[in-house]
């Protein structure tokens, strides 16, 4: 089966055509509005996997795509709304653009529906969990799925014999921790605005923040455009790209290094939470944007995490994904470390894939 997976951004488009084999056969990306052109140029195919964000409590698997999940989707929005829109917009367009081609949504929460009740569990009131539901999610999920099972290729054994961090690092970003090949815990909650410092999004902060900023006249709608976009590294330094602020602070740029800093603080902590919940860490894993891509960060992460046996070799490191090294998946762990560190490109497209096939065969 040839499966054109379909990964909607807030404000970008990635489409690649899978063949049965793994193999992508062909790949475009453009903005949201020029899905028609894109799949113009592909051959057409079998079956079509579109990534949603967010699948509440509703959808713990992908799903075939019908007029009831469309409405259900469309009710999810508000949790997710720099990206759920999004994805139902692309959706639409690529029903439009392939008629009568069966749509599978691929949701990133999926994963995390074996987190144990302790790990998604908020503090409130009951009436509110049940009338609401709301409890901890988790993000990033089909990412962190393939990377388990990428992971295990490269390790040579069974993924479920060992305890993992995975870090998904890029402008959105959440660390899992996996034991027995499943989610245990997450950084991310109810909405992706929990946990880590990313490129615009605070990450978890006091709550009464926000119920503050409220009280003293700040518009509710202002408040969560500011914690959605405005906040995070962009908040900290004027721009939430890594690649500018990691160059400003090869200047002795005081913003960029203090933001380095609260990024960094947040990570390791966030990280030490993650292998305190699976009682020691065996391998560590970095993917993402920034994670693939960014040495410096990779190898402060295993010098705040040395104390675990967390430890990479510079030169491995540096040769993988930063200016002419290679970008792909590789093994950077220090000799005599006693954790194995791995760098795996992220492929949602690969996992959407996967996904459709599992319904649809």
């Amino acid at each position: 089966m040839r499966v054109l997976t379909v990964n909607p951004g807030s404000s970008s488009l990635k489409l690649s055509l899978v063949e049965p084999d793994g193999t992508v056969l062909a790949e475009e990306s453009g903005a949201g509005h020029e899905m028609a052109p894109l799949v113009a140029r592909m051959p057409r195919p079998d079956a079509v996997g579109v990534r949603f964000v967010h699948g509440g409590s509703d959808f713990t698997g992908p799903v075939v795509v019908d007029d009831g999940v469309v409405e259900r989707l469309h009710a999810l929005a508000d949790l997710a709304p720099l990206h759920q829109p999004a994805s139902l917009h692309a959706l639409s367009e690529i029903s439009a653009a392939l008629p009568g081609v069966p749509a599978v949504a691929c949701f990133d929460t999926a994963f995390h529906a074996t987190l144990p009740d302790a790990a998604a569990t908020y503090a409130l009131p009951a009436r509110w969990r049940e009338q609401f539901g709301l409890r901890r999610y988790g993000f990033h999920g089909l990412s962190f799925s393939y990377a388990v099972r990428r992971a295990g290729e490269l390790l040579g054994g069974d993924p479920a014999a060992f305890r993992m961090v995975i870090c998904h690092l890029g402008s959105g970003a959440s660390l899992a921790a996996v034991a027995n090949g499943v989610s245990v815990d997450t950084t991310m909650g109810f909405t992706p605005l929990e946990g880590l410092v990313m490129a615009s999004r605070a990450g978890s902060l006091d709550p009464g923040i926000p119920l503050w900023l409220i009280k003293h006249g700040v518009d509710a709608a202002e408040v969560n455009d500011g914690l959605e976009r405005d906040s995070g590294l962009l908040g900290l330094t004027g721009t939430g790209d890594m690649r500018e602020i990691r160059s400003r602070a090869a200047s002795y740029d005081v913003d960029a290094l203090a933001a380095l800093d609260v990024y960094h603080h947040r990570l390791r902590g966030c990280a030490a939470a993650m292998v305190a919940s699976l009682g020691g860490l065996d391998v560590l894993v970095f993917t993402g944007g920034v994670g693939e891509h960014d040495p410096s960060v990779r190898i402060r992460l295993a010098e705040d995490l040395g104390f675990l046996g967390v430890g990479i070799d510079h030169e491995r490191n540096e040769g993988v994904g930063a200016g002419a090294g290679v970008a792909g998946d590789a093994e950077v762990t220090s000799d005599g470390a006693g954790v194995r560190s791995l760098v795996i490109r992220a492929r949602e497209d690969l996992e959407i894939a996967a996904g459709v096939r599992q319904v649809l065969s």
